[in-house]
């Protein structure tokens, strides 16, 4: 019998497209719809997922494809549909809301309200019998007690509005280095020592968490930082959170040992890991961590990247078996025969090198690829040369990624965020200026003019979302702060100023229709939006970091490189406001605490002015110095950190601090090395 479509069958979310043949009548988050609950005196129902969720398919397919439980929904409720990545400002109140009412969060992410969106019950994936059990329930306290849900309403969103707000403390002062020095401190006792990460599981990466151990040890070398980080990334790279055969990482390892990830790949962490490997590899010089850099990108460029030169959002965790049912993990797990069939020869050395063993074993016969040791303790163990040993596991890698190209593939999220490409763009950039792969360098400028000729607005503004080279309504801060961030980063790799004009437009267009006067933070929504129960303030770093702790780090950033004061106070206030809530809970505070070490250790302008800037910086560009802004200029420019520094032909080295310049070198080698004695002071 042929489905009948519900309203969401004319949006462009992936996510909810797949619920548009749903028995429920989902409808799209919009003002109409809301106002139909208030018209109809009916609750709403709130369902926030996304497209590469695991379990918000289970729950579908438990639940809203079964007519019976769609019959109560659609009579006791509204039901609403969000894609919480196309919405990530409603998932954020109905998140903080749903972690009141239960103590946990996660999605799917399910919450009755009150048709003014007020929300008085949650939960998160409910198998068949239990949900019919709560909806039934709610609907009948709803008819016969609207003054209790009202009365416990309007309390739970008082609080939800209170816990949006960072600690205050009118007295707060920017911390010294021994302050950040000790938070970091604070957080080594959660420090898993065999594995790396943070002790326990599931085990996500935090990528501002290790950025910002790999900046304090570069400032003053810290042993257990060192291991911490070197092991992790190790660790990472070596388990099956990384797709061994195909590159990239998954989300998160549901083990304590990385070893088997809940099989979703998403842009953002994708993104951010290209910039921690780069950087670390720029630090340390460990080939593995270029090998990831350079297989990741080409995992992006492989099966996220749009034809025009932007990125599609995520590949589902689910993919159709050889029974034809979607499964978690079906795409990229391994059975014994089929490897030994596929590799003939080269099976013994691939199982010793990928652990077909015990060790990465899964469940039902099938093994996530994980490796235990580097190529060269194979070497010793197997007695082969590295060089061959490498070319072979190679050819395997090759040959197993042509057998999983004729697998069912997993579904592909299209839609285009600008604020994941943003960090896609600087992960970009950072493979291309510290590991040098050509590569990345194209994908870079291909995206860069993506976003400035057919994301960015005429007034300066960007959307959230596109598809189909279109998107409406207003982005978010962490769109305007991420794409700025990114457009900082290519510009430094790069030389290209132009760069920093197009960032410090976005960080304009912010703080107009993002800030409030007197208030030192911005809000998550623009004022150009329509209300929520509460107008967030996105403050704790999380697997993405918070928006305005990105966006106070390009205030800085870009007061420092076009001499703007009032940029880099306004900077200084938002990390002001932040030291009560950091002090108190350092591990959400990373990225915040990177821009504490700025404010912290001496922060210099490197300006490059002269013909030769380009050549002349490649030694500083290649080399991990993260309290540095790099500007280069081969020409005259009015600009503070150029002005009446250009001496044709001689290309010189400016080290400056809040506009205040040492005397110029013309020697690289020389800058470098007073960098780092300048660092360490």
């Amino acid at each position: 019998m042929e489905k009948t479509p519900n309203d969401l069958i004319h949006e462009t979310s992936p996510y909810l497209q797949q619920h548009a043949y749903n028995p429920v009548h989902w409808l799209p988050w919009t003002e109409a719809n809301l106002q139909r609950a208030a018209e109809e005196n009916k609750p709403l129902l709130i369902s926030i997922g996304y497209a590469a969720c695991h379990w918000c398919h289970v729950m579908e397919h438990e639940c809203f494809e079964d007519p019976e439980v769609a019959e109560v929904m659609n009579t006791l409720f509204i039901p609403i549909k969000v894609d919480r990545e196309e919405r990530p400002d409603v998932d954020q109140v109905y998140m903080d809301a749903l972690q009141l009412m239960t103590g946990s969060g996660g999605w799917p992410l399910n919450v009755a309200a009150l048709p003014d969106g007020k929300p008085f019950w949650g939960a998160t994936y409910l198998p068949r019998d239990r949900w019919l059990q709560a909806l039934v329930q709610l609907g009948r306290l709803y008819r016969e007690d609207p003054d209790r849900i009202r009365e416990y309403a309007d309390d739970l969103t008082s609080a939800v509005a209170r816990i949006n707000l960072p600690e205050s403390d009118p007295n707060a002062a920017l911390p010294g280095h021994g302050e950040i020095s000790g938070w970091i401190d604070s957080m080594k006792p959660r420090f898993d020592g065999e594995y790396g990460g943070m002790q326990g599981a599931p085990k996500f990466m935090m990528p501002a968490a290790l950025n910002l151990f790999l900046h304090q040890e570069s400032l003053h070398p810290d042993p257990t930082l060192e291991m911490h980080v070197n092991q992790t990334l190790t660790a990472m790279a070596f388990g099956g959170l990384f797709d061994q055969v195909g590159g990239g990482f998954s989300r998160y390892s549901v083990d304590a040992r990385w070893h088997v990830p809940h099989f979703e790949k998403m842009a953002y962490d994708n993104a951010q890991l290209l910039s921690l490997y780069a950087r670390a590899f720029a630090r340390y010089g460990d080939p593995l961590y270029r090998e990831v850099v350079s297989r990741t990108t080409e995992f992006l460029l492989r099966d996220l990247a749009h034809p025009d030169g932007c990125f599609y959002s995520s590949l589902d965790a689910d993919s159709r078996n050889r029974d034809g049912n979607l499964e978690e993990g079906a795409y990229y797990t391994w059975r014994e025969p089929e490897l030994r069939e596929a590799l003939g020869g080269d099976y013994e050395l691939f199982a010793a090198a990928y652990s077909i063993d015990t060790f990465g074993y899964w469940e039902d016969g099938k093994y996530v690829l994980i490796r235990r040791e580097a190529d060269a303790d194979l070497v010793g163990r197997l007695g082969l040369p590295e060089p061959e040993l490498r070319e072979r596991l190679q050819s395997c890698r090759d040959r197993l990624l042509r057998l999983r190209d004729k697998r069912d593939a997993p579904r592909l999220d299209d839609k285009v965020l600008t604020s994941w490409n943003g960090l896609l763009l600087s992960g970009l950039a950072d493979a291309w200026r510290y590991c040098g792969l050509e590569k990345a360098r194209d994908a870079a400028g291909k995206l860069a003019n993506y976003l400035d000729g057919e994301v960015t607005r005429k007034d300066g503004s960007v959307p959230h979302s596109t598809k189909g080279g279109s998107g409406g309504g207003h982005g978010f801060l962490e769109d305007y702060a991420c794409l700025a961030a990114g457009y900082i980063s290519w510009a430094e790799a790069t030389g290209e100023n132009t760069w920093m004009d197009r960032a410090r437009n976005l960080c304009t267009y912010a703080l107009q229709y993002f800030g409030l006067p007197g208030e030192a933070l911005l809000y998550f929504n623009s004022s150009l939006d329509p209300a929520l129960i509460r107008r967030s303030l996105e403050t704790a770093d999380n697997v993405i970091p918070a928006s305005n702790s990105i966006m106070a780090k390009n205030l800085l950033v870009l007061g420092s490189y076009f001499g703007d004061a009032q940029w880099i106070t306004r900077s200084r206030e938002m990390l002001t406001a932040m030291v009560p809530s950091i002090g108190k809970y350092p591990g959400q505070y990373t990225n915040w605490m990177q821009l504490a070490l700025w404010m912290s250790v001496p922060f210099y302008e490197v300006a490059v002015c002269g013909p030769d800037a380009m050549e002349q910086s490649a030694s500083l560009r290649r080399n991990y110095l993260p309290q540095c802004l790099l500007a280069l200029s081969g020409e005259a420019s009015d600009l503070p950190l150029f002005r009446g520094r250009f001496n044709p032909p001689k290309t010189r080295i400016f080290i400056c601090r809040e506009g205040s310049c040492k005397q110029p070198l013309e020697d690289s080698g020389k800058a470098l090395e007073l960098l780092r004695t300048y660092a360490s002071d």
